[in-house]
């Protein structure tokens, strides 16, 4: 079986099961051999940050020497994004192996009448790899949810982290701050650690406290408020943080206050690996955050006009990135290029972000469940009256480029899909 094959196989596979639950996941991982019963992890949930939060500590920890696996989802750019091992992707013609080995174990479950999804199949590869790889921690980031997504497996981990939590998926999760909490708050288990972002929503910060006490975990708060930042601008932001009583200064590249709140949660589950046991030096953890870059995360791809890349896809994600234009793009003219998924809260989020724009061009990402470039602009219309439509994305950034002064800034967000055709448009064009 080659690559493309193997990514072929994996895409024929539903993105949704027939019904809730973790028990095909966990015969399915089972019949493979138990790969997840060979390792430990760092366990990570929420509705924004996961991504950022788990490339910091999983960065610090192959910085201290620990060969360490990195489960994420989605990926923006290659698929093979979701499985890294020390910063490095699976070689495509092991994932084409690992494939071809575990995809006859699918056929014979579905006689059974027991149906595999695409996220609990690459799940089960990922596992399967970090296994033989002998991987010293995993860090793995949950796909939707938590209670119920198949990452949820594994038993308890070495810390079960809680980022910021916001309204997204609401049919399936709920359609409060405190559903959404319980649902995210699956992750932790009885007589485990759990570190949760600090600025969290009152209901959902209650439900996370509840649910710890519950299941005797020790709770963390990463207080952000305890970070100095020393130096913000569109080059990164550094910051100094206490550390198990030794001040450092930490230097990240990704922008936004917010990341430095995520860059806190991260530098709490370091602190609670070290008392496990985990020798984690103080030059590995600053080496570790500064080498983080994350596509599509206030991603800066140009200088004259200045373009930015960012994911933004629900309330909480468009309430950062306004937070992050505000900071770092206040007295420029700003056009906004927009695409969104129509199951997507896009009124909250439009609300939050549209009034930092001057213009605003609509499109639509490349996805089944995209709103249509016209009906993205009759809402966008309520909060930036200057917006056109378009249904070519390089035709939609040529006309951003021809409308922006070599002072302005032109900014993409609104869905991840989005954010990964639209990259490859912009770096083309440099």
């Amino acid at each position: 079986m080659t690559y493309n094959e193997a990514v072929e196989k994996i895409n024929s596979l539903l993105v949704f099961g027939s019904k809730p639950g973790l028990e095909r996941i966990r015969e399915f991982v089972e019949r493979t051999g138990s790969p997840d019963k060979k390792l430990k992890f760092v366990h990570v949930a929420g509705t924004n940050g996961k991504g950022s939060t788990c490339s910091f500590i999983s960065s610090v920890l192959t910085s201290a020497g620990y060969k360490t696996g990195l489960f994420i989802s989605p990926y923006v750019l290659d698929f093979r994004e979701r499985f890294m091992i020390d910063g490095k992707m699976i070689p495509p013609e092991v994932l084409a192996d690992i494939v071809s080995e575990l995809f006859p174990i699918v056929e014979q479950m579905k006689t059974e009448g027991k149906i595999i999804t695409e996220f609990e199949f690459v799940l089960a590869v990922a596992l399967v790899w970090y296994a033989r790889e002998n991987c010293d921690i995993v860090v793995l980031e949950t796909g939707l949810g938590g209670r119920f997504d198949a990452t949820n497996i594994i038993e308890t981990p070495l810390v079960s982290v809680i980022t910021s939590i916001s309204l997204d998926h609401t049919k399936i999760l709920g359609d409060t701050y405190a559903k959404i909490a319980f649902e995210k708050c699956g992750i932790i288990k009885p007589d485990g650690i759990t570190v949760a972002y600090k600025r969290q929503r009152k209901e959902a910060m209650e439900v996370i406290r509840k649910t710890a006490e519950e299941r005797n975990n020790v709770l963390i708060i990463a207080d952000s408020d305890k970070a100095e930042i020393i130096k913000s601008d569109i080059g990164g932001t550094v910051f100094n943080y206490n550390l198990d009583n030794h001040p450092l200064q930490i230097k990240i590249r990704l922008l936004g206050e917010h990341q430095v709140r995520n860059a806190v949660t991260a530098l709490c589950t370091i602190s609670q690996l070290r008392k496990q046991g985990c020798n984690i030096p103080d030059p590995a953890v600053i080496k570790g955050f500064e080498n983080v870059s994350f596509p599509a995360r206030m991603e800066l791809l140009g200088s004259c006009p200045l373009v930015f890349l960012d994911g933004a896809h629900n309330p909480g994600g468009a309430k950062a990135l306004s937070e992050a234009i505000d900071r770092y793009l206040k007295n420029k003219r700003k056009i906004g290029i927009a695409g969104m998924l129509a199951d997507k809260d896009i009124e909250s989020s439009m609300s939050a972000l549209l009034p930092e724009f001057d213009e605003i061009i609509t499109v639509a990402p490349d996805n089944p469940r995209k709103m249509s470039p016209e009906d993205l602009a009759e809402i966008v219309k309520k909060y930036c009256p200057c917006v056109t439509s378009e249904n070519d994305l390089g035709k939609a950034y040529s006309t951003a480029l021809s409308r922006a002064g070599r002072d302005d800034a032109i900014i993409i967000f609104g869905s991840l899909y989005l954010a990964s055709d639209m990259r490859k448009i912009i770096l083309s064009n440099k």
